[in-house]
């Protein structure tokens, strides 16, 4: 029988042992830095939480089966390939299609959940764009976090978003936002 999800054994153990594991999301990866620094980015995360024993759990969708947790395939894979970002609702498409694709924040906040992850780091979240009150246009990162169990650590929303009413709604959806050693909202 095929897995719907493949959790990799060193992130099934350590979420078996309550040891800490932090999720990563793949699309900054494949689409926010230039090849091959992307690859090298990817690999330095990882490691930054494993020097403080930390067991870091990439995520990303291959072959359409969504992988919590990436062996170092995987990671060249999303570095190298020309990858589709896929969200939430992307995720059966892509199981169906049996297509492989580097996972937003929603994505990752929602596949890390499924698995037992309860705390996620990325650089920038999506949020309200400009214009949106005639646009309606606004990022699954806000709604997915409203009601998906995870602690997100970020260096705040995307700066080309607008920042004010991102907070708005964030507020609205009672998800808390809270600053480390800050005290203005930081733009990524």
């Amino acid at each position: 029988m095929k897995s719907y999800i493949e959790i990799h054994p060193t992130v099934k153990k350590a979420l078996e042992e309550n040891l800490p594991v932090v999720a990563l999301e793949s699309t900054i990866i494949s689409h926010g830095l230039p090849r091959p620094r992307n690859y090298e980015a990817a690999k330095e995360f990882e490691q930054i939480l494993r020097d403080q024993d930390v067991i870091p759990a990439t995520i990303a969708i291959i072959d359409g089966v969504p992988n919590i947790g990436l062996d170092d395939e995987g990671v060249y894979r999303i570095a190298n390939e020309d990858l589709a970002k896929a969200s939430v609702r992307d995720i059966p498409t892509f199981a169906a299609l049996a297509q492989s694709g580097a996972t937003t924040v929603a994505a990752t906040a929602h596949l890390a959940s499924l698995a037992g992850i309860r705390v996620f780091a990325t650089g920038g979240l999506g949020g309200v764009h400009r214009g949106a009150s005639s646009t309606f246009d606004e990022s699954a990162d806000l709604t997915t976090l409203a009601r998906t169990p995870i602690t997100v650590v970020a260096a705040g929303v995307k700066s080309v978003l607008d920042i004010s009413a991102t907070l708005e709604r964030l507020e609205t959806l009672s998800v808390p936002v809270i600053g480390w050693q800050t005290r203005e909202f930081p733009a990524f």
